[in-house]
């Protein structure tokens, strides 16, 4: 039998959380995938443990204070080290990648997964930020360089499994959440609630970013963003759905009524895994669902009172132009503020919501305006934090 050819895989934010994961299941098969490129913005340590396991052809390390250390000990190995992040967008260009796993955090990872778009990569998709906040611009570019996008968050990965083979009209997509660790928390909790309170997540091991995103329930708003350009549907054909078990990872039903639902244990490495296989399922290690344990799988609807977050990305979404990279922004500034202990959990959608109304609107932004709304957009927020 024929072996088949390695996969050759640039991960950007090779030291986040799924970095880490996919490199995982990159080692359970050697045979099939090369790593080429690692990433990583201020992490040097484990970039540095990173490299010396997989023996990628470079590195690239942004913060340049940081250059020297991970040089010296990487140069011996034959292994190039670059810094900041136009060496990525100019190391993606290599003829020798052919998939890009983008799993940087929040809005930097637009510029290097353009690059790797225009490269014509295969990209699998882990900074859901890139769609939020250009969605509109990425997904016709991906189209015009031949470049598939394979999305790697578990919720779009499950509406993509479920699509396999598929000719029925797709009538509606159920993106499951589990309601994060505030699932039924008062307001009054709400508005004390506690840094380490909020990074406690029941189901998934996520990075402080995304589970803060979690908690508020921006991240289900951030994935309804990115299901609208992924799957080419309109925001009320989206509907967000409370699933604490986080059993069944997204649903999709079609036009005669008919719901498929992919299952599996929370386990990101299976996402990450059918991303860097496709079309090939292959083996993985990951814990098996036992039917009979199961007690009850449970759905209900979020409550955009008490959440307001994903309220504010469907006004946005619905509002169309750069609304949606706005409230990224805004977000990300807010985020990194509370978890700096400078402004309440219930803040966060206070600052997003003021931003939304201040920031200038550009109905059909061109990539310069991305890049100017993200800017504004997080002055703002910012301004509002300091004031607070």
């Amino acid at each position: 039998m024929e072996q088949t050819p390695k996969r050759h895989i640039a991960i950007l934010g090779s030291t986040g959380s799924i970095g880490t994961q996919a490199l995982d299941v990159i080692g359970q098969h050697e045979d099939r995938f090369q790593v080429e490129l690692l990433t990583a913005n201020n992490n040097s340590q484990l970039l540095i443990e990173q490299a010396r396991r997989f023996n990628p052809a470079s590195v690239v390390i942004c913060n340049p204070d940081l250059y020297d250390e991970v040089f010296a000990a990487l140069d011996p190995l034959d292994i190039k080290v670059f810094t900041g992040i136009d060496s990525i967008c100019e190391l993606l260009k290599g003829p020798q990648i052919d998939i890009v796993l983008t799993a940087m955090v929040g809005f930097s990872g637009l510029k290097p997964t353009i690059a790797a778009i225009r490269a014509g990569k295969a990209i699998a998709l882990a900074n859901k930020e890139t769609l939020v906040a250009a969605g509109g611009l990425v997904m016709p570019l991906a189209r015009q360089f031949g470049a598939p996008i394979l999305p790697v968050d578990s919720e779009h990965s499950a509406i993509f499994q479920c699509l396999q083979g598929e000719r029925a009209r797709l009538e509606k997509i159920l993106l499951t959440g589990s309601g994060g660790p505030f699932l039924h928390s008062t307001r009054e909790e709400l508005a004390a609630a506690t840094r380490e309170q909020a990074l406690n997540h029941p189901r998934w091991k996520m990075g402080a970013k995304v589970t803060i995103d979690s908690a508020s329930l921006m991240n289900k708003g951030l994935e309804l963003i990115e299901a609208r350009w992924l799957f080419n549907v309109e925001p009320q054909d989206i509907e967000v759905v409370i699933h604490p078990q986080s059993i069944i990872h997204s649903m999709v039903q079609f036009s005669d009524g008919c719901v498929m639902a992919q299952l599996s244990q929370p386990d990101m490495r299976l996402p990450i895994q059918f991303a860097l296989s496709y079309p090939e399922r292959i083996d993985l290690n990951t814990q098996r669902i036992d039917f009979a344990q199961l007690a009850k799988l449970t759905f209900e609807k979020p409550d955009l009172e008490r959440f307001p977050c994903l309220g504010l990305a469907y006004g946005a979404l619905e509002k169309g132009g750069n609304a949606t990279c706005i409230m990224n922004g805004a977000n990300e500034v807010a985020v990194a503020a509370f978890l700096e202990g400078q402004i309440r959990f219930t803040q966060i959608p206070e600052i997003i919501a003021t931003a939304l109304s201040r920031c200038s609107f550009v109905a059909q932004p061109d990539l310069e305006a991305i890049y100017s709304t993200d800017f504004e957009a997080k002055r703002i927020a910012s301004d509002l934090i300091k004031k607070s």
